[in-house]
């Protein structure tokens, strides 16, 4: 591995330092996420934002809920990579947020139908709630989920894929290399905020466990799945406590109130 242009001993000291600044970087996202919360109390779908000042907010989120779990991966990519590891860590971690920052397009999209929905159609409110927690609940039991987890919660064989990388944005196709991962694994997790609503701090929270959990815990597979059954649970309860999903029923009462 020393004659490799990619890899060199490891440098605990080094990756340690790394994965405390990525925690110190989630801790800052996390205490802007609250603020903006506060400010946008009772706000729901897109919350009036255009797509722009949208993605932006999203991206804030997903950069507390998910860099705690990818921190791992960092501290390998750290303790490996040879040259500036401070920058090329950098471009890993830009790399990942980069997909992170793509997703909030479609969940603008998401966000901007449940506000058309609570314009004029009550009972389409119902069912994109029941909707949103049953598509998580029937993804987290898929196959297709456990392969995209696997292959975040094995990074060593990740970092030997990213080896064959050259070039001045490898560090950033390795971040969004294994960002694809991860969305695949978590994006129906995200789904759920729309109808919890996506600035619903407790619910960020508790998701952002999941994802630790599932990553990081011997039998993280095994909660993935019951987190799953959970989700469907939800989806049959909410037919009759639509209250479940107060994210889309607080923008249907708001809209019924503006009329």
């Amino acid at each position: 591995m020393n004659g490799s242009p990619w890899l060199d001993r490891p440098k605990p000291g080094l990756a340690a330092r790394e994965v405390a600044l990525l925690l110190m970087l989630a801790a800052c996202a996390w205490a802007a996420t609250v603020v903006l919360s506060r400010l946008m109390a009772g706000m729901t779908g897109t919350m009036g934002l255009g797509l722009g000042s949208f993605v932006a907010i999203w991206t804030l989120m997903m950069t507390a809920m998910m860099l705690p779990s990818v921190a791992p991966t960092a501290s390998l990519y750290a303790k490996t990579v040879v040259g500036n590891w401070s920058a090329r860590t950098c471009g890993l971690i830009a790399g990942y947020l980069g997909v992170w920052a793509m997703a909030g397009l479609p969940a603008y999209g998401l966000a901007r139908l449940a506000d058309l929905l609570a314009a004029g159609h009550p009972a389409g409110v119902r069912v994109a709630a029941v909707a949103a927690f049953a598509c998580c609940g029937v993804y987290q039991l898929s196959g297709l989920k456990y392969r995209c987890l696997a292959h975040c919660r094995s990074p060593i064989a990740l970092l030997m894929h990213y080896s064959s990388y050259r070039g001045r944005l490898r560090d950033l196709r390795a971040g969004a290399h294994h960002g694809g991962y991860c969305l695949g694994c978590c994006w129906s997790l995200m789904v759920v905020l729309v109808a919890i609503g996506v600035m619903n701090v407790a619910a960020m929270a508790g998701l952002a466990a999941v994802v630790l959990v599932e990553k990081l815990w011997s039998r993280g597979q095994a909660f993935g799945r019951l987190a799953g059954v959970a989700a469907l649970g939800l989806a049959v309860a909410t037919i009759w406590l639509p209250g479940l999903a107060p994210g889309l029923h607080a923008a249907s009462y708001m809209s019924s109130m503006a009329r």
